[in-house]
C-alpha cells in the first residue's frame, strides 16, 4: 500500500472515503479533498443511540440526527455520494462493555482511543474496500508521513487541537491509507475556510468534548443504568488513608477516579484526593496532593508507530492524558510491557488511561497504563 500512498502524494487524486460527523472539521476535510480532485465518498457512522441508555438529555456530538443531515447536505451540495453506517451493535459490544469493565476493575478507561482503534477505523477500512476507495480520511488534527518503510503519526501544526494522543492505537495498515487534511492548518483557518465555503453557521458551531455515549458527562449515572444493581453491590466501602486508617464510608469504588477531589463528601480539614482504588475490597485511598506524585509506571498493550520496538533506555516525552504537556522520561522494555521512569514525579497517573511516547513531534508508540509507583 506504500506505493499507492506515494501515488496519491504525486497525483493529488484518488478515491477516498471521508468520515463525516456533520461537524466543521470533517466537513471542511471532505470539501478540501473534493476541491483537490479526489473522488470523495462521505460516510457518517452512528455509534450510539443515547435514548436507549436512559439518559436525560438529547443525543449530542456525532450521534444526533441534525449532524447526519448536515453531513448529507454538504455531500449533496457538492455532488458526491454519502452513506450512513450503523455500527451501534459492534460499538456497544466492544466499547461500552470495556468502559463498564474498566471502571469495575478500578481503572479509568479511555473509550475514544478504543473506539478509534478497534471500531471506527476498522469500519472505515472495511467499507473503503467494499466501495473501491484507495484511502480513508477524517477531520482529526494530526499528520502522517512515511519514513523508513513505516507510517509515522506526528503532532498537528495547531498544538492546541493536536489529536495524536488519541490515535496511537492505529496500525500500519490503517495509517498507510489515511489522509488528514487538517494536519497543517490552524483551527482559526478551518473556521475561516468553512465561512468562505458558505457554511457560516457551521463556522460558528461550538465543539463537544464529551464522551459520545455519556453526553451529560455523568459517567456514574451511565454505570448505574448499565448495571441497575450496582449501587446496592458497592455502597458502604471504606475511605482509608495511605497508612490504612479508616476515615469514613463511600458510595462505591467505581464512582471515583484517581486525582478526584470534589464530590468526596468527607471533611478532613484539608484538601484530600483519591490516590488509589482497590476494587477487591471496595476501598478508596485518600491522600494529600503530594501523594499523587509518582515517578514510575508500567504500560502494556503497546502499539509501535515510529519504530518496530522500544530499545532499552530510550528517551521519550510521555503524555499520560490528552491535555498533558508531556514529561521527559526513559523507557525500559520488559517483555510485553514498558517501564517508564519520569525525570520528575508526575501528578495523578490513572491506570486505564493511555500513555503515549513522543520523540519530538513524532509518536514512538502508545499503550495503556497498568500501575504507577515510586
Amino acid at each position: 500500500m506504500a506505493s499507492s500512498y506515494l501515488c496519491h502524494l504525486m497525483s493529488g487524486k484518488g478515491k477516498v472515503l471521508v468520515a463525516m460527523s456533520g461537524g466543521i472539521d470533517s466537513t471542511v476535510s471532505a470539501l478540501m479533498l473534493h476541491d483537490q480532485g479526489y473522488e470523495v465518498v462521505g460516510i457518517t457512522m452512528k455509534t450510539w443511540d443515547y435514548a436507549t441508555s436512559g439518559g436525560g438529555k438529547k443525543e449530542t456530538g456525532c450521534c444526533n440526527l441534525d449532524s447526519f443531515n448536515d453531513a448529507r447536505m454538504a455531500a449533496v451540495e457538492h455532488g458526491f455520494p454519502h452513506y450512513i453506517l450503523d455500527i451501534r451493535e459492534e460499538f456497544g459490544d466492544f466499547v461500552i462493555n470495556n468502559f463498564v469493565e474498566e471502571y469495575m476493575a478500578g481503572r479509568t478507561p479511555n473509550p475514544c482511543v478504543l473506539c478509534n482503534t478497534h471500531i471506527k477505523w476498522a469500519a472505515l477500512l472495511k467499507r473503503a474496500d467494499a466501495l473501491g476507495c484507495d484511502f480513508i480520511a477524517t477531520g482529526h488534527y494530526v499528520k502522517v508521513r512515511e519514513e523508513n518503510k513505516r507510517f509515522v503519526i506526528s503532532k498537528a501544526r495547531d498544538l492546541t487541537k493536536d489529536q495524536s494522543y488519541v490515535l496511537w492505537g492505529l496500525g500500519q495498515d490503517c495509517l498507510s491509507r489515511s489522509i488528514y487534511p487538517l494536519g497543517d492548518m490552524l483551527k482559526t483557518e478551518v473556521r475561516q475556510l468553512a465561512y468562505d465555503m458558505g457554511y457560516k453557521e457551521l463556522a460558528k458551531k461550538s465543539e463537544s468534548y464529551e464522551i459520545c455515549f455519556v453526553p451529560d458527562n455523568d459517567y456514574r449515572g451511565f454505570l448505574k443504568r448499565q448495571i441497575p444493581e450496582l449501587e446496592m453491590q458497592v455502597e458502604g466501602g471504606d475511605f482509608v488513608l495511605t497508612d490504612g486508617k479508616k476515615i469514613g464510608k463511600h458510595r462505591g469504588y467505581p464512582f471515583y477516579t484517581i486525582g478526584q477531589r470534589k464530590g468526596l463528601d468527607i471533611a478532613l480539614g484539608k484538601p484530600m484526593f483519591v490516590t488509589k482504588i482497590i476494587p477487591e475490597t471496595n476501598t478508596v485511598v485518600l491522600g494529600e496532593a503530594h501523594e499523587l506524585q509518582q515517578s514510575e509506571m508500567t504500560v502494556s498493550g503497546l502499539n509501535m508507530i515510529k519504530y518496530d520496538a522500544i530499545k532499552e533506555n530510550m528517551p521519550a516525552v510521555t503524555k499520560i492524558r490528552y491535555k498533558d504537556a508531556g514529561t521527559e522520561s526513559i523507557l525500559h522494555p520488559q517483555g510485553d510491557t514498558v517501564k517508564v521512569h519520569f525525570d520528575h514525579a508526575v501528578n495523578s497517573i490513572a491506570p486505564g488511561q493511555s500513555a503515549v511516547f513522543y520523540e519530538g513531534d513524532d509518536v514512538i508508540a502508545g499503550g495503556v497504563i497498568r500501575m504507577s509507583f515510586n
